[in-house]
């Protein structure tokens, strides 16, 4: 039994509150109240996001403040919101939370070098949200958590409930935008998932360079004798594909940094593209969605349960989430030496 847990101090009021859960629980939970729930014959949970199957960058704001604003690069990525209007939209997720009947938290750390490492709260109303950031959050011992105490940053995911496109600042009904000085990421408009996996990413670029340490977009690997690789590239240059090489030791797949002591992965999980995917072609990954992992909108049999990787009519980016470990020879914990290679991919 889980125990419930108050979330007031955010001003969340809702009874049922129920704290890191196991993954069979939220299986429990999704299968029951969330629409599109279902699970394959290789045992992953299958969810849908809705109308948004991949990210809305152009809806991505940062709170524009004194203390941070000589730090942030403005321009078309970064988007200047005024505080109001992000006190607004975080007045919005936080009573849209406030009507559900249960909510989820995850308590988790963004970083695998202590020294560095920041810890995430995730306060959502799906199960598969909860489940997502369960596998892309370095999970907590039971005695870490115990030990938790306040977060360093909150996502606030109401993603279920639109932003109001008549606020000042908004280009539609998606709104996704992170205050440093509160220390708070709030998600309307959008049930997909990646948006709280990148939203961290964003926190840790902010942070991670006034520490002296280079935060990276790349997988990263070590072979046998200690000598690592990192892979730089965009999304769906083959990151995690090159990253899963059965001959070489898995750090992460997509998020770094790197500091006088060497790299460390930023997340506790993988989060892999599903088109096209065969055991063939990517054994480990292919093997690596089984219970526990999450697929995103995907397509499957009725009858079978077996997933369709070629079918693609509700989203060309289908995708896998699910804890590193699930990856036969990742190393854990994710730390590494000083790369000894630097490659950039340009297409996979």
């Amino acid at each position: 039994m889980v125990n419930s847990f108050s979330l007031a101090n955010h001003g969340i009021s809702v009874h049922e509150v129920l704290r890191n859960p196991s993954p069979a629980h939220l299986y429990e939970l999704a299968l029951q109240r969330e629409k599109g729930s279902a699970i394959t014959s290789s045992g992953a949970l299958v969810a849908l996001s809705g109308a948004k199957t991949g990210r809305s960058p152009k809806d991505k704001r940062i709170m524009d403040h004194p203390d941070s604003t000589n730090d942030v690069w403005w321009g078309p990525v970064n988007i200047k919101l005024t505080e109001q209007v992000f006190l607004t939209n975080r007045e919005r997720a936080i009573d849209y939370l406030n009507t559900r009947e249960h909510l989820y938290c995850i308590d988790g750390y963004a970083g695998w070098d202590p020294k560095y490492r920041i810890k995430i709260r995730v306060i959502c109303a799906r199960a598969y949200h909860a489940l997502f950031m369960h596998n892309m959050l370095i999970r907590p011992t039971d005695e870490e958590l115990e030990n938790f105490g306040e977060p360093d940053y909150v996502i606030f995911n109401g993603g279920k409930f639109p932003a109001n496109r008549y606020t000042f600042g908004m280009t539609s009904t998606t709104s996704i935008a992170l205050s440093f000085e509160r220390k708070e990421f709030v998600i309307l408009g959008s049930e997909y998932a990646g948006e709280m996996k990148k939203g961290v990413f964003t926190i840790m670029n902010y942070l991670m360079p006034k520490q002296g340490v280079l935060s990276m977009h790349c997988s990263a690997t070590e072979g046998d004798k200690g000598d690592v690789s990192v892979l730089f590239g965009l999304s769906g240059t083959g990151k995690t594909t090159l990253s899963a090489d059965p001959k070489r030791k898995l750090i992460g797949d997509d998020e770094h940094a790197w500091s006088d002591e060497g790299v460390f992965n930023i997340e506790g999980g993988c989060y892999a593209k599903a088109i096209n995917l065969s055991e063939a072609a990517e054994p480990d990954i292919f093997r690596a969605i089984r219970f526990g992992s999450v697929l995103e909108n995907v397509v499957y049999d009725e009858h079978s349960r077996k997933v369709d990787y070629d079918n693609v009519s509700i989203t060309d980016n289908t995708r896998c989430s699910y804890p590193i470990e699930y990856i036969p020879n990742a190393k854990v914990p994710c730390v590494a030496k000083h790369p000894n290679n630097v490659i950039f991919l340009t297409c996979d």
